[in-house]
């Protein structure tokens, strides 16, 4: 599989109704692009795979809306909207927030999100420049998995990086 067929595979996954088997999942994986912290700061909705795993559906109770890397050391990993729709930042759920850091996973250095309060590791790599793939692996799950399965979508009014940069200049 090559990267524009992992893409187009990713998209149809991402839509199916539907249980998804993690192999295929993790064929995607291994042929995306690895990505530094500095280049997914900033706002993401996110979702996520059904693959059977036991947070499955955990998170929509939840109200999860995604993920914010305000800076690397600045990570929200559990943004969430309240009765009133508002979005804040569930640091109870999470015991804490978060930062990212580069760490291996597979082989790879790649950014990765550390909870502050719990033994959590998301992994995150690029499928495009709107869109990452995740990993969610912790303290005890064997290296074959099981792992949840997730994906960020930059937020619709977030700027990406790039253009933050150009604003500055």
């Amino acid at each position: 599989m090559d990267v524009l067929e992992a893409r187009a595979r990713f998209q149809e996954l991402r839509e199916q109704d539907g249980p998804v088997d993690p192999a295929e999942l993790d064929a995607i994986w291994a042929v995306l692009a690895t990505v530094r912290p500095e280049e997914i700061l900033g706002e993401w909705k996110g979702g996520e795979f059904d693959t059977g795993h036991p947070l499955n559906g955990t998170l929509a109770k939840a109200g999860w809306y995604g993920k914010t890397f305000a800076a690397v050391h600045d990570a929200k990993p559990l943004v969430c909207r309240n009765e009133k729709g508002e979005l804040y930042s569930d640091r109870e759920l999470g015991m804490g927030e978060a930062s990212l850091w580069t760490v291996e996973f597979r082989g790879e250095s790649t950014a990765t999100m550390v909870y502050d309060g719990r033994p959590v590791l998301d992994h995150f790599k690029r499928v495009d420049d709107t869109t990452l793939m995740g990993i969610m692996n912790a303290k005890g799950v064997p290296a074959e998995g099981p792992f949840y399965y997730f994906f960020l979508h930059r937020a619709p009014d977030a700027p990406h990086e790039a253009s933050r940069a150009e604003e500055g200049s």
